[in-house]
């Protein structure tokens, strides 16, 4: 169920005859600086969100915020110590 042979050729005709030879050179190669840029942007947001995963993480309680130290256990949960 995709695009076959014969619709590629009929779709490249008609940008043809739409766009004229001399043009689809200029829109090819809009299209790919338009392409570089959306790849760009990308990964610098990638970049930003890799940087700031650590620092936000690294002073942040569990998600829930409630901090699972010792002190902020209450005294029942403690289990003994196990003897032989």
């Amino acid at each position: 169920m995709g695009i076959g042979y014969q619709e590629l050729l009929l779709i490249f005709l008609i940008v043809m005859l739409v766009f004229g030879g001399k043009k689809i050179p200029e829109l090819a190669r809009g299209l790919g600086r338009g392409i570089s840029e959306f790849k760009k942007a990308r990964d610098g947001i990638v970049d930003e969100i890799e940087k700031s995963a650590p620092e936000a993480t690294a002073g942040e309680s569990k998600p829930g915020g409630t901090a699972t130290t010792a002190a902020a256990k209450p005294a029942g949960d403690a289990t003994p110590p196990a003897t032989s």
